[in-house]
């Protein structure tokens, strides 16, 4: 069985509360879970002590059980200093799509095209004098 510690969304429309939970990965985001580790509350303040909630040694039994957490869980579980950091890289997020590099390419070489036209009249003038 392939556990996982995970959020399972309860609240209301708009107004959202997780539970952190230890489940087996094959069970629905909010259907049965195995142990309930804590709680988050988004709608909190970051530096508020209640926005996250967890029992530290059951989270620990759990990883030692092999329970891998989820993205927003591990950031969780780094923040309190549970386990190590892990380098997420991802190199493509900053490199624009095609449409906007095409448009900076057009940007561009307009600008040089204006820079050339205004420096022309100029080389002109020296040229005659």
């Amino acid at each position: 069985m392939a556990m996982k510690l995970r959020l399972a969304r309860g609240g209301s429309k708009k107004r959202p509360f997780y539970r952190i939970v230890a489940a087996d990965s094959r069970m629905p985001r909010d259907g049965r879970y195995i142990e309930r580790l804590g709680t988050y509350n988004p709608l909190l303040p970051k530096d508020s002590e209640d926005r996250v909630k967890m029992d530290i040694d059951r989270v620990k039994h759990w990883l030692d059980q092999g329970a891998q957490p989820s993205d927003r869980i591990s950031r969780m579980l780094e923040a309190a200093g549970v386990i190590d950091k892990k380098e997420r890289s991802n190199p493509k997020r900053a490199v624009p799509g095609k449409k906007a590099q095409e448009r900076a390419e057009e940007k561009a070489e307009k600008a040089r095209a204006a820079e050339e036209a205004a420096n022309a009249p100029a080389e002109e003038a020296a040229a005659e004098e």
